[in-house]
């Protein structure tokens, strides 16, 4: 037994090592995959096409629409001028005496819209440059402030949001992504009231050294003409859609789940419970109504890039979700192997409440996996059903576990082989050494959220 814990762990060192070396995830999954499973003594083959590509294969079948739809709003709203424009006017609006309330805002509205977390910080950078040189605050900050608008609580916490760690759940629990809306709330207020005050106290550390915004800096960003840029009312239309139209799916009268008779579904599409597709047919329809809508506001522009902004928008969204869902392949494959059942006792009997034991899983997931996605995914598929049945025995609602787990993975999920914390750095010409410290402080206020609202909730059970 001992030897095939072993195979699990290695495994998993073996994954986030070549993951964070820049190693494909998608060729990387599979051989560490059937490399646990022959230290393990299990089925080579069997292992690979019946339970790795099968389950692989069933989370492209699930979220692949999500993906695609969510990457080409975000390239629309990106070609039209509409994402620059919001960041520019609530960057100016606020101006240089509130430099990081402004972009922590600015990214917020982004993201909480349904654009990604990558173009939104391609689109706030040039202004969170010019506004944070403006005010002579040090550069260094601004991925932590980024990072803090667009990765935290408009990510995962707050009710609504449709980005596909909100998602995810949906598809274990039967919820929508409007679950546990207040605890979702409170949890986005204390992230961002604490994320704010350690980013305006870094602030004045510096201003007390003399620091200012640095010189010698890389990758400094061109100004963007006014000119070319769509009404800011006009630019936030899109995203007011998204938003409107996805409650309007999921939880009104003309929710999606009354568009079908329920007997056909269940007979001919084998859905028995329409509970769990509901997000998603919703999310794609209103994800739609946005792309047409931002094509709308600025069409001369968009006409001359939309081929290339399309097939850039597809391949990221299937880079996307292949690389999580080879880490699904992987959790998959790893719960039949012996050794798991030793490792998922130990992380059941870390707490006896399913919320503390589900938020340590996906945690721990995310920060191993570098993903969000990817690791709240390998937790739930691997252990949701576990966790939905302790939950119901104990009067805690499917609502609740779904805001628990979304929240957790954005948590630890941001270490320093995460793919978006890479990502942003390079955008902004920064190092680790440089603005990492940022990031992680809001990546420990955050999971330390988690933690205090599932202790929390606990004290009602």
């Amino acid at each position: 037994m001992a030897i095939q814990i072993i195979a699990i762990v290695l495994a998993l060192g073996l994954l986030i090592f070549l993951a964070y070396r820049g190693y494909p995830v998608i060729i990387i999954a599979p051989l560490v995959t059937l490399l646990a499973v022959v230290l393990s003594g299990g089925l080579l083959l069997p292992s690979y096409t019946e339970t790795y590509m099968t389950n692989a294969a069933n989370y492209v079948k699930s979220f692949f629409p999500i993906f695609l739809l969510g990457a080409i709003f975000g390239k629309v709203m990106e070609m039209s001028g509409a994402a620059a424009s919001i960041a520019q006017t609530i960057v100016k609006k606020l101006g240089s005496k509130r430099a990081i309330l402004s972009v922590v805002l600015a990214c917020s509205a982004l993201t909480y819209g349904g654009v990604s977390l990558f173009v939104v910080a391609f689109a706030v950078y040039p202004f969170a440059a010019a506004i944070f040189k403006e005010a002579d605050i040090p550069k260094r900050l601004i991925p932590g402030t980024i990072a803090l608008g667009a990765f935290t609580y408009t990510m995962d916490a707050l009710p609504g949001t449709p980005q596909i760690q909100n998602i995810i759940p949906t598809n274990y629990f039967g919820t929508d992504t409007y679950a546990a809306p207040l605890i979702g709330i409170i949890g986005a207020i204390i992230v961002f009231v604490g994320g704010m005050i350690w980013l305006e106290r870094r602030r004045k550390q510096a201003l007390v050294k003399g620091e200012g915004y640095g010189t010698g800096h890389i990758n400094e960003p061109e100004t963007t003409a006014n000119a070319s840029l769509p009404n800011f009312w006009l630019a936030i239309v899109p995203l007011v859609l998204v938003i409107l139209f996805n409650y309007l799916f999921s939880r009104s009268g003309i929710s999606v789940k009354n568009w079908y008779n329920q007997t056909e579904l269940a007979e001919t599409f084998n859905i028995a419970n329409v509970s769990t597709v509901t997000s998603s047919w919703s999310l794609i329809v209103a994800l739609t109504i946005g792309i047409l809508a931002a094509m709308l506001l600025n069409v001369k522009r968009i006409k001359v890039k939309l081929a290339s902004g399309l097939t850039a928008a597809a391949m990221g969204s299937l880079l996307a979700i292949f690389n999580t869902a080879s880490e699904v392949g992987f959790g998959n494959v790893v719960k039949t192997l012996p050794g798991f059942k030793v490792i998922q006792e130990s992380v059941f009997n870390a707490s006896s409440n399913p919320l503390v034991s589900e938020a340590i899983a996906v945690n721990v997931l995310a920060g191993i996996t570098g993903s969000a996605s990817g690791g709240l995914s390998i937790a739930l598929e691997v252990m949701g059903s576990h966790y939905l049945q302790l939950a119901q025995n104990l009067g805690i609602t499917p609502e609740m576990l779904h805001r628990i787990a979304s929240m957790a993975s954005g948590g630890m999920d941001t270490l320093p082989h995460n793919g978006a914390v890479i990502t942003l750095l390079a955008i902004t010409g920064l190092t680790h050494r440089q603005s990492y410290k940022d990031i992680f402080a809001i990546t420990i206020l955050k999971t330390a959220a988690v933690f205090i609202l599932a202790f929390s909730a606990s004290l009602f059970i």
